[in-house]
């Protein structure tokens, strides 16, 4: 296990630079710059600008080190010139926040983004695999089609549209939410339950959970099913064993696999991936930022947030295959 760990860890290395990259390159492909607007800049200012930032220098040249591209790289890098020493990667600041670090923006927004996406993936978790769980037990009854229902019509509505249904239903006619910000406490009162507004709270979460919670179901539903159709189970059930015993020892574990292998990939998803909902509920996680970086082409901020998600997501999908042999002891990693 040890060695396949290292061997993943190190796997990522190459996965990042590709990353890195490939958005530099397709980034400043794109006609302008972030120090565009609408009435123009003297052409003096914007030299100036170009020169504070090193957006004077060639995209990408043969002397590799002494261009935009290089010395993004090297910035990067934990040593410099290749020798200590050592320092931390610096990922640059944000041309239009007041030149503030995008490592600092980034760590301002994930803990609200965290908070977003770790709601909506319990959401979606308790919500879909109960939903699944109960249809696969009641196999072609009404519980089961009502959880088909919910598992394709969820499936089917994205999560912008949905948003818009909630907030015209409960906030603006019912009046039960609001709309605007993020109840989520500070990182040092996450635990206090009075510091949660859930008036801001619960529209995002069911915005941006009922998708995942729709495809946990159908997978879910469907795992199970094959599962209890399993001679093991029917032996368990010729034992004497309860259907309680039989379905919470014997089925659930063993449909878990599948189940698991989704789970990651989607609260990678969820964390990283709240950009609509975000903008739609003016949330002020990393996905709102990396929105506004985009629209004014804020090279810092797009950048760092991308090098940030690929090194989450990457994390998460390691994490997801570590937690397969614990689930499956017939699972083992060279």
């Amino acid at each position: 296990m040890t060695a396949y760990i290292v061997r993943r860890l190190l796997w990522m290395i190459p996965l990042l630079w590709a990353v890195i990259t490939i958005t530099f390159i397709l980034m400043h492909s794109v006609e302008g710059g972030p120090f565009d607007r609408e009435r123009e800049l003297p052409v003096a200012t914007v030299n100036a600008l170009n020169q504070r930032y090193g957006l004077d220098k060639p995209v990408i040249s043969v002397d590799v080190w002494n261009s935009q591209y290089g010395q993004y790289i090297g910035d990067l890098l934990p040593v410099k010139a290749g020798l200590p020493p050592f320092k931390s990667p610096d990922l640059g600041v944000s041309f239009r926040n007041a030149n503030q670090s995008v490592s600092g923006l980034i760590q301002d927004g994930f803990w609200v983004s965290f908070q977003l996406g770790l709601l909506a993936f319990i959401f979606a978790v308790v919500v879909g695999m109960s939903l699944g769980a109960v249809s696969a037990l009641n196999h072609n009854g009404p519980l089961d089609y009502v959880g088909v229902f919910f598992s394709t019509a969820g499936a089917a509505m994205p999560n912008f549209i949905l948003a818009a249904f909630l907030i015209v239903i409960f906030s603006v006619q019912l009046g039960w939410f609001d709309v605007l910000g993020w109840g989520g406490p500070s990182f040092s009162e996450a635990w206090n339950p009075t510091a949660w507004d859930f008036h801001k709270v619960v529209l995002p979460v069911v915005a941006l959970g009922v998708l995942p919670a729709a495809y946990f179901a159908r997978i879910t539903r469907a795992s199970m099913l094959e599962v209890l159709g399993q001679d093991y189970i029917r032996t368990a059930r010729s034992k004497g064993l309860s259907e309680f015993m039989v379905v919470v020892r014997h089925t659930v574990k063993n449909a878990m696999v599948p189940i698991l292998t989704v789970m990651g990939p989607y609260l990678a998803f969820l964390i990283t991936g709240s950009f609509i909902v975000e903008r739609t509920f003016s949330i002020p996680g990393v996905g709102r930022r990396f929105v506004e970086a985009v629209v004014v082409r804020d090279y810092g901020m797009i950048m760092g947030t991308i090098i940030f998600y690929t090194v989450f997501i990457a994390f998460i999908n390691l994490i997801v295959d570590i937690l397969y042999a614990v689930v499956d002891p017939r699972i083992r990693y060279g």
